[in-house]
């Protein structure tokens, strides 16, 4: 079993922001291309053209319609990857050591080599943040992109997870959360950042920023003219008389 460190130095993680998030789906590709073609073994897809198509994704979008007590009903898109977890029972569970957190930075990792896809780990995690490449035959999950972030050789703008840097909508924020003073730090107390299932104990580095509430319309349009005139006259007698 791997034991979880009592102090990491930072708290690398990302603040997303459910009210602005369009569910566009960019992450996902995004996240997908640089951990196909970057970290570690390839993201494997089974028959992905076929009539049952399976892939492995370490970033996910779904989609939910909710009703507010008061106002109209809104739909929200909440993406989902690993969280980071202080105490990550993904770690704790895991028989050879292969899932370990850094002191260095809290990022939680996966040591493929050391791998041998019991599956324990998908089991322990709360949020369903695990997935089992099945062709490569071990555990894969969010790196936060550990080979970009400190990656020299590449521009500094980009020394960020991809999908925070795809983002088109700029819904996903990456930063220190040990720091008050980051960017993240900042939003997730400017806007009542919440924990995903605090109850579980895990305490998730990674902070949703709550949809803000819609305002109801404030009334019906109303019609710029009773009877078409002119064109939209002569358009409207020729599509009764198909």
């Amino acid at each position: 079993m791997t034991t979880l460190p009592d102090h990491t130095e930072k708290k690398l993680g990302l603040a997303i922001d459910l009210d602005t998030c369009v569910g566009c789906q960019a992450c996902v590709i995004s996240c997908k291309e640089w951990n196909t073609g970057h970290y570690g073994a390839p993201l494997s897809d089974t028959d992905p053209y076929g009539a049952d198509p399976s892939g492995t994704f370490l970033n996910r979008v779904h989609s939910y319609e909710s009703q507010p007590e008061t106002g109209p009903a809104q739909l929200t898109h909440f993406p989902k990857s690993c969280l980071h977890c202080e105490d990550a029972p993904c770690v704790t569970v895991c028989p050879t050591g292969a899932s370990y957190k850094r002191t260095e930075d809290g990022i939680v990792l996966v040591n493929e080599d050391d791998c041998m896809g019991c599956g324990l780990c998908a089991w322990a995690c709360p949020y369903g943040a695990r997935e089992l490449d099945a062709l490569a035959g071990v555990m894969k999950k969010c790196t936060l992109c550990v080979d970009r972030i400190y990656n020299d050789n590449i521009p500094e703008q980009d020394r960020i997870p991809s999908c925070v840097r795809t983002c088109p909508a700029n819904a996903r924020h990456f930063g220190d959360f040990a720091d008050p003073n980051s960017n993240v730090s900042r939003l997730k107390a400017e806007r009542g950042g919440i924990a995903l299932m605090p109850e579980q104990g895990t305490k998730p580095v990674n902070t949703y920023l709550p949809p803000r509430a819609k305002s109801a319309p404030t009334g019906a349009l109303t019609p710029v003219a009773e009877e078409p005139k002119g064109f939209l006259a002569w358009l409207d007698r020729a599509l009764e008389a198909l």
